[in-house]
């Protein structure tokens, strides 16, 4: 068990993981309805939030208000990721979780996310500085390490158990690997079965059918599951991993619910964000909703052009 807020009864939780520019309120909400037993926010920069940066708070906006808030931050400085989850929790967030993985340059580059799989004393830092910060649980998230001649994953999640976090998600990558190649299970099983450590230890990466849950959740032996690319334009990959762990049927979505979705989507997110920046923002998850339907280009590129709602919901009437 997970004992974590919203987390504590439910025996193998299905996660759905933080990622930029998708996790919003809007898809927590639909991933949380789907199945998902919680969902993280996009990553936060602890330096925004400490200075009070608008758009850092409209991230933490809750997906309802039953939502077990889990908020993503990333820095470098012990000190201001400290104070960032301090804001973030004064702010209502039940848990604040820890970036130290995300691989993309603009974050790595000014040490941020998985360059601090090269300083894991610094990780420990931040880690034991934000604990000791917040009354609420902190977890973290990071990879298998920098690249394949540094791999420090059971180091790592050693030092940031003495920290003081609550759980660990670990990533079967390394930092080199960014979201390529296959996410190595095997690494994970190796830091799950590593006796010393006694934090749960959540699997992420490559979690893109329920028959994968389920053997992963075997061979590896974690204790839950975080769900990130293959949820987007597929919520429902929630409830059949659910399902199948219940020994039930895995039911695929009908097309029709899949432009239902899609539509409901949109229509909440231009709600949320106005309808330019809600269509523009729904260009990352359109295609992905259709995902291998045939003869399906010219839809996609009528959906990547598209300026208005009334626009995009000519497109959608005609999907079938």
């Amino acid at each position: 068990m997970i004992e974590l807020p919203g987390l504590s009864n439910v025996e193998k939780p299905v996660i759905l993981a933080p990622m930029e520019g998708i996790t919003d309120h809007t898809f927590r909400r639909i991933c949380l309805d789907a199945g998902a037993d919680a969902g993280i926010s996009e990553f936060i920069a602890a330096e925004a939030l400490v200075r009070l940066v608008e758009k850092s708070f409209r991230k933490m906006e809750p997906a309802h208000g039953n939502e077990i808030r889990w908020v993503q931050i990333f820095g470098n400085n012990p000190e201001s990721v400290a104070r960032a989850a301090k804001i973030a929790e004064e702010n209502g967030a039940h848990i604040v979780d820890l970036n130290f993985g995300c691989p993309v340059k603009k974050i790595v580059s000014k040490g941020n996310g998985a360059a601090l799989l090269q300083n894991l004393p610094l990780m420990q830092e931040i880690a034991k500085a934000t604990v000791n910060a917040v009354s609420i649980p902190v977890t973290a998230k990071t990879r298998l390490g920098w690249d394949f001649n540094s791999l420090v994953a059971k180091e790592a999640s050693m030092r940031l158990q003495d920290a003081g976090i609550k759980a660990l998600t670990l990533h079967g990558r390394t930092r080199s690997q960014q979201y390529g190649g296959i996410a190595n299970w095997e690494a994970i099983a190796e830091v799950k079965n590593n006796p010393a450590l006694t934090i749960p230890l959540i699997g992420n990466g490559d979690i893109d059918s329920a028959e994968k849950a389920l053997n992963f959740f075997k061979s590896s032996g974690v204790d839950g599951m975080m769900v990130g690319r293959a949820s987007i334009g597929n919520p429902w990959l929630f409830g059949q991993i659910k399902a199948a762990l219940a020994g039930k049927e895995v039911i695929l979505p009908t097309l029709k619910q899949k432009v239902d979705l899609c539509r409901k989507h949109l229509s909440d997110s231009i709600v949320q964000k106005g309808e330019k920046r809600g269509i523009l923002e729904m260009r990352k998850h359109f295609v992905h909703y259709f995902r291998g339907i045939p003869d399906f280009k010219p839809f996609k590129l009528a959906l990547l052009s598209a300026e208005t709602a009334d626009a995009v919901e000519l497109v959608l009437k005609n999907i079938h």
